[in-house]
């Protein structure tokens, strides 16, 4: 080899030498222990999509947790607030999750929408075996009257004390406190007229104890009509004066 050769053959080895090494060199040089250790961290670090896979899951669970929680129907920025999610629809993306999820395996629980809000329940099938372990305070009893004068604020509200009293035939006023303690009615305002009387409408707990979303889903005229021909024969749609007599006899135990 010329000595021009060997020139060239020393500053290749001295770039060589003073290179950056590769992971391949150095495992090579300190032996198999360290390629095993390398080995097995790649296999431990999860693929990007298992790493958004687990915190969805997580999320999820914490949406979960929240509505088993709640005692009454939490709203999609709510859920998402007490949740730490990013926002109402996200939640709304979990709880779609969730609700197949339970429909899939058949559950116990259900995610209801009602009230303007959503609440993690348990499915009407189950109710025999529930009903005798309910707490007593959470179930309400409505005499006829109670229910008939509740029925007229839902589909006329707001409404005033003297249409209810017009429509039925009887006086209110009793029913109508009664039915605001409870907190299935509430005053919604002043009507412009003589002495400005009181404007009545349902509440949020309203929408609760009959289970709906909003007063859209209030079933219309002829749907109950229908309903009630299904159920009962023809002559019981016609009141008597006799029953009406007796509702108003009930006014006070309303």
């Amino acid at each position: 080899m010329t000595s021009v050769g060997r020139q060239l053959g020393s500053v290749a080895l001295r770039y060589r030498r003073v290179g950056t090494p590769t992971r391949r060199s150095i495992a090579a040089r300190q032996g198999p222990s360290v390629r095993w250790r390398w080995r097995r961290s790649e296999r431990q670090t999860p693929p990007p999509t298992a790493a958004v896979g687990a915190g969805q899951a997580a999320r999820r669970s914490r949406l979960e947790a929240v509505l088993f929680l709640a005692s009454e129907p939490l709203s999609l920025r709510k859920l998402a607030q007490s949740a730490n999610l990013t926002d109402a629809t996200e939640a709304r993306t979990l709880l779609g999750q969730l609700r197949r999820r339970y429909d899939e395996r058949g559950g116990a629980f259900q995610v209801e929408q009602l009230a303007g809000g959503y609440q993690l329940m348990t499915r009407p099938k189950f109710a025999p075996w529930l009903r005798p372990i309910a707490p007593m305070e959470r179930e309400i009893r409505l005499s006829a009257p109670a229910l008939e004068t509740l029925a007229v604020v839902a589909y006329r509200q707001p409404v005033l004390r003297a249409e209810v009293e017009a429509i039925r035939g009887v006086a209110c006023g009793e029913i109508l406190r009664q039915l605001m303690e409870r907190d299935l009615l509430r005053i919604v305002g002043r009507s412009e007229e003589l002495g400005r009387p009181l404007r009545y409408g349902t509440t949020k707990r309203f929408l609760e104890v009959f289970g709906l979303c909003n007063l859209d889903q209030l079933p219309f005229w002829s749907q109950l009509v229908r309903a009630t021909r299904a159920a009962e024969p023809d002559d019981s749609l016609s009141l008597s004066a006799a029953s009406i007599a007796d509702s108003a006899d009930d006014v006070a135990d309303a």
